[in-house]
């Protein structure tokens, strides 16, 4: 029988199902499977996909929290009828039976595949991206609003630390701060903010803000410029030019600038704001990030790179701040879930919790001038207002990940009673892993000064972490399949490429009922796939029977192997002749001065070949981002 193009949501959870039941099938008889299965369709029928995207994630968050040891689970409170005598949810209550006590908490000896397991049926639909409601949408943005202007109630908190630590002036400690914060005593403060400022005064010592090679961003820009236009400068702050000047860095050379003299002249010097745009992020609503300004942007890049080269350098802090590499804190969390020595921390809101008056508070003045110099100091939201920002930076700007980070590991490494907790802070943007014994003073400090822990998704007890992606669970990888992209009905390079991906996934963790579903539409709505042992370089599948594999194929004879007729995916390229070449050396510059910077620290640098600096004068290509197409070729 041909399957039908489009997939069903409520049989991928029965292919689940069936994948789980029959790894354990000692346990679960036929009636129990088929009562299970009727359950979760009906329920899905009655509820629609919100059953499945945010119904049963509720559940797993509550079980998590079981998991953890800090909240037993209550499944009459989340609207799941309970097992007789038991807190325990009928519905997979086989699997909850073999990990938690009918009063909802952890059993002795929990099985650690039922964890699995469990957390695969309840999470699979957790990122589902479908469209989101205005009332969704408004919710995020007045969230914004509301966290920038809380920040107002911690400026006097701030303003007092700063002025006790320069001698400057001579204020009262404030008598109190806005609920939902943690108070420290004032001297306490004062000393952890002191010890902070030393730790990132020398970091800093011999950074130079100036030494940076400016660029530009993959994603929009507030003002709105395409691709080619961006390096037509129109409009450059006097708040960025007061520190980088124009003629040095926003032109290829001299030259450059002499050329253009007639628009150098007409360029102005506002502050423009920054846009909000809303981008997906789970079933739960959007997620609300900045575009910044082009000229922003362009130096935000630069000075951010620049940080980050820094910080993964130094001996100060590339062992314990991470911007590249998530292992340090996957490693973490799984050692963290079996020992128990490590917890980890989720920060909530990060990047809008870290005010400015906290980054002026910390880091030494002569970088504080450059970093206020390229920042957006107010954002345009989607309803057409414009605000001022209280935090430093919204995310979207280049320099919110990296200061973020630096401001979380400072003020932790600054509190730590003894040099083993400093070597065992690691920091991953808002993603932070501290010796449990250090856990619950790392959070009421980090709360002093504004920041706040998402205490439903920190660990700090029982044997279940989550950290970079990683959940684990008595030091065994229980990371469920998380799907995101929603199945096409019509050939799609988006939903080819993820559906391939989740596929695979399914596979490596052994659900191959999953997998042999996914597949069975994909071969029939694509045709033949290749598989990953033909080691072709486009998406391909675990495994298929021999008649699903590609068979048209040919001999080239120049690279002297065997290619396929396959489907790929590629960026849809722009071709734009029409930018001068002045536009077209400067963004050759922008993005190789990286590659000879690194090239001529070393004593093998080398004179660019002719054909380099042929290239400066031909490129008139871009790439869109987040836009791809479906081509047939040789691979």
């Amino acid at each position: 029988m041909v399957p039908n193009k489009s997939l069903d949501e409520s049989k991928i959870i029965a292919a689940v199902l069936h994948d789980v039941y029959n790894s354990c099938g000692v346990v679960f008889n036929n009636s129990v499977r088929r009562n299970t299965l009727n359950k979760v369709f009906n329920r899905t029928a009655s509820e629609g996909l919100s059953f499945l995207t945010k119904t049963l994630p509720r559940l797993g968050k509550a079980f998590d929290k079981a998991l953890t040891c800090s909240t037993p689970l209550n499944a009459s409170e989340l609207r799941f009828e309970s097992q007789p005598g038991s807190q325990l949810p009928k519905l997979f209550g086989e699997l909850f039976n073999r990990v938690l006590q009918p009063n909802g908490t952890l059993l002795p000896e929990p099985c650690v595949n039922s964890v699995r397991a469990i957390r695969q049926l309840l999470y699979l639909f957790y990122k589902y991206e479908l469209p989101y409601t205005v009332e969704q949408e408004q919710r995020v943005v007045d969230k914004f609003e509301k966290t920038d202007r809380d920040l107002l109630t911690v400026n006097p908190t701030l303003d007092y630390i700063k002025g006790t630590i320069n001698e400057t002036m001579s204020l009262r400690p404030p008598r109190y701060i806005s609920r939902g914060y943690t108070w420290l005593k004032p001297r306490t403060q004062i000393h952890i903010a002191r010890e902070a400022k030393l730790l990132l005064t020398r970091l800093f010592a011999s950074f130079d803000p100036k030494d940076i090679y400016p660029r530009h961003g993959p994603g929009a820009v507030a003002t709105k410029q395409q691709l080619w236009d961006k390096y037509r400068w129109t409009n450059v702050s006097a708040r960025i030019t007061k520190h980088y000047p124009l003629d040095e860095y926003f032109y290829a050379s001299l030259g450059h600038v002499c050329d253009s003299v007639d628009s150098f002249k007409t360029i102005t010097d506002n502050s423009l704001p920054a846009r909000v745009v809303l981008v997906p992020k789970d079933s739960r609503g959007p997620r609300l990030i900045s575009c910044e300004p082009v000229d922003f942007q362009w130096i935000q890049q630069g000075l951010g790179s620049a940080i980050v080269k820094l910080v993964e350098n130094s001996v100060l802090t590339k062992r314990n701040v991470f911007f590249t590499d998530q292992e340090p804190n996957r490693r973490g969390a799984q050692l963290g879930s079996l020992t128990g020595k490590y917890a980890t921390l989720d920060l909530n809101e990060a990047s809008d919790r870290v005010s400015l008056g906290l980054v002026r508070l910390l880091f030494p003045p002569h970088i504080c001038e450059y970093l206020e110099a390229c920042r957006s100091s107010a954002t345009v939201l989607p309803d057409g207002r414009e605000i001022e920002l209280n935090k430093f930076a919204p995310m979207g700007s280049c320099l919110c990940f990296p200061i973020m980070a630096l401001t979380i590991w400072s003020i932790l490494t600054a509190a730590a009673p003894d040099a083993d907790t400093r070597e065992c802070i690691y920091v991953y943007g808002d993603d932070v892993i501290v010796p449990t014994t250090f856990v619950e003073d790392a959070i009421i400090i980090l709360e002093s000064f504004g920041l706040k822990i998402n205490r439903d998704k920190s660990c700090t007890s029982g044997f279940f972490r989550e950290s970079c992606g990683m959940d684990a669970f008595k030091g065994v990888n229980v990371t469920p399949v998380r799907l995101r992209t929603v199945w096409s009905s019509f050939r799609s390079p988006d939903s080819y490429t993820s559906w391939i991906a989740y596929a695979n996934s399914f596979y490596d963790k052994g659900y191959y009922s999953v997998y042999d579903y996914i597949v069975e539409h994909l071969h029939h709505l694509y045709g033949a796939i290749p598989t990953k042992d033909m080691n072709l370089s486009c998406p391909s599948l675990r495994a298929v029977s021999e008649h699903q594999r590609p068979i048209r194929s040919r001999v080239n004879s120049k690279l002297q192997k065997l290619e396929y007729h396959v489907w790929d995916v590629k960026s849809v390229v722009v071709h734009h002749s029409n930018s001068e070449g002045w536009s077209k050396l400067l963004r050759y510059f922008a993005e190789k001065a990286n590659d000879f910077n690194c090239k001529s620290t070393t004593m093998q640098a080398s004179e660019p070949s002719f054909d380099e600096f042929h290239d400066a004068f031909s490129v008139s290509s871009y790439t869109r981002r987040r836009t791809s197409m479906l081509v047939r070729g040789w691979r």
